[in-house]
């Protein structure tokens, strides 16, 4: 399968048009409607239900893009990472993160770092230990702050020992 159908598949998705995701991908409408067939015969899937103006992702249609987008994703993050690897100390750091008093400490950290490495990018992204650490294990985030521990030792992890105050009581976070 090719990556750049993926790519297709998640403008149609994404406009819920075809005209438009063409028109947007820069190619004609009946050449991506041909395509999006060919994708669909290879999964033996129905992706889309088509209607008079609008598309419709089906159950499988929701799955492919959420399965489409984790690769697209992650085959821009590797081709970035490639570009970057003759350069100075640059790049993007993706950190997924539960909402914590931590992020204080966090935040100071990236500060620092942005003052000595101006070309590195920070993406924070806000969610629960069970997508962070799905989306690390992916490769998706390179590191993850988590309430509490993951379920997983196939991280390597450094606890925090700051204290927390949560309903009356201390609790290590």
């Amino acid at each position: 399968m090719d990556i750049r159908l993926m790519r297709y598949f998640l403008a149609i998705a994404q406009e819920g048009n075809l005209t438009k995701a063409a028109n947007r991908l820069h190619i004609s409408q009946p050449s991506l409607s041909k395509q999006m067939k060919e994708l669909e015969e290879e999964l033996g899937r129905t992706l889309f239900t088509r209607g008079n103006r609008n598309i419709t992702l089906t159950d499988d249609g929701m799955y492919f893009r959420k399965r489409a987008q984790e690769i697209v994703d992650l085959t821009d993050k590797l081709l970035v990472d490639l570009d970057m690897e003759d350069m100075d100390v640059a790049g993007d750091i993706h950190i997924g993160c539960a909402e914590t008093t931590e992020m204080d400490c966090l935040a100071a950290i990236m500060k620092e770092m942005k003052e000595e490495y101006p070309q590195v990018m920070f993406h924070i992204h806000s969610g629960n230990a069970v997508d962070i650490q799905e989306r690390i294990e992916k490769g998706l985030y390179d590191m993850g702050l988590f309430v509490g521990l993951p379920k997983s030792t196939r991280m390597e992890m450094y606890p925090l020992h700051e204290s927390i105050e949560w309903g009356g009581g201390d609790a290590q976070g």
